[in-house]
């Protein structure tokens, strides 16, 4: 099987999402992402994390700017296809139009 990575994007950093969430809130939430990751099973090799405010980084250190990216996690499947529809109904997507996932196929370096 291949790996995937798997990229959340959000309007504001995982940090300023939590930061205004009720105990509750996150109670939901992290139910929503446990029923994600039973559905994957075995696919699912690393469930990630959260990421805080990132930055793009170029030769010109004024070069700089923020991402969005507000997670990771990887998934093993036999193709692009199989890996998306592992990715379909995922909560990250639920929180709303701004909210979306990339997902890339890890590429096994030459030897």
């Amino acid at each position: 099987m291949t790996e995937f990575i798997v990229l959340y994007h959000a309007p504001q950093s995982s940090r300023e999402q939590m930061k205004n969430m009720s105990p509750e809130d996150m109670k939901t939430g992290m139910a929503a992402w446990m029923k994600w990751a039973e559905k994957c099973g075995e696919h699912l090799i690393d469930m990630g994390a959260p990421l805080d405010t990132g930055k793009h980084i170029t030769k010109s250190a004024n070069n700089t700017s923020e991402t969005s990216v507000g997670g990771y996690s990887i998934l093993q499947a036999d193709n692009i296809e199989a890996a998306e529809e592992l990715l379909k109904g995922h909560p990250h997507l639920e929180w709303g139009d701004e909210y979306y996932i990339e997902v890339h196929e890890k590429i096994p370096l030459p030897c």
